[in-house]
């Protein structure tokens, strides 16, 4: 809507998980960079931790790009599986078709492609998604895919990821078989104010003509301010009020947003719920 007002050529704080938008924060390229080493190492399970909003996921879209063609890999949007919906959902990630097959035949299956892809000389990734909210039987599923192995290493990668809540569930005392082998763990925080200012350029940059931060819309130092202070540096609430924002300049026809503006835009967004 405000994009052409802005001179940018589409809207930069859209909340859909985009790699192209990934702002390399300290602690999101330390992030990456234990998911890489944990996969490329074969460490098994791998555990990523965030609170909501933090950019789980849009890290796990930069982390199958940059896994590159040595890897098979199986993104798992919805946990709410049972165990053999897992088993099937997993096939169905690395491209086979199950037909609604029994969970011995699609563990016959998973194993086989495993074997398949170890003597190919690559590696298969298993991520899991909003991994907080697996059914317990699901989970312990996931825990059993890791027996899948040679005489020599692991067939499957497993990254867990979810809100904090997965790690207490982890710390219960029947997934401490599973807590066990989780050897590279990781917990995603937030943005400083310093990177809230980076970010809001970083994407501004990449929204913009020729990857250059739009010459019209300003951020003044008190709207980022307000911004930091309203999102605690939350990368999604940041792409909400900023978005917001964006468009109460439009409304007001000013391209500096000020204060003023990312005020009423918290205002709409409280009242929105």
């Amino acid at each position: 809507m405000y994009g052409q007002f802005y001179r940018l050529k589409e809207e930069p704080f859209n909340i859909t998980p985009d790699p192209r938008y990934w702002f390399v924060a300290a602690h999101h390229q330390e992030a990456l960079n234990y998911l890489l080493y944990g996969i490329r190492q074969r460490r098994g399970f791998i555990l990523l931790t965030g609170e909501v909003g933090a950019g789980k996921t849009t890290l796990c879209r930069v982390l199958l790009d940059r896994l590159g063609d040595g890897f098979h890999t199986a993104l798992i949007l919805n946990p709410l599986l049972s165990e053999t919906q897992l088993l099937r959902a997993a096939l169905a990630e690395f491209g086979i078709t199950t037909k609604q097959l029994d969970r011995l035949r699609c563990l016959e299956m998973l194993n086989q492609f495993l074997l398949e892809v170890s003597a190919g000389g690559k590696d298969a990734v298993l991520i899991v998604d909003e991994a907080q909210d697996m059914p317990d039987k699901t989970l312990e599923m996931a825990r059993l895919l890791s027996n899948l192995e040679t005489e020599r290493q692991k067939l499957l990668q497993i990254v867990l990821v979810g809100q904090p809540e997965l790690r207490d569930k982890l710390d219960k005392p029947k997934f401490r078989q599973l807590a066990q082998r989780i050897t590279v763990r990781y917990h995603l925080g937030k943005l400083s104010r310093e990177e809230t200012q980076d970010y809001l350029n970083h994407r501004l940059r990449v929204a913009g003509a020729d990857g250059q931060v739009s010459d019209v819309v300003r951020f003044d130092p008190e709207a980022v301010k307000e911004i930091y202070e309203f999102s605690g540096g939350t990368p999604r609430l940041i792409n909400a009020v900023s978005d917001k924002a964006l468009l109460a300049g439009y409304v007001y026809n000013t391209w500096q947003i000020d204060r003023g503006l990312v005020k009423t835009a918290i205002r709409e967004l409280r009242e929105a719920g």
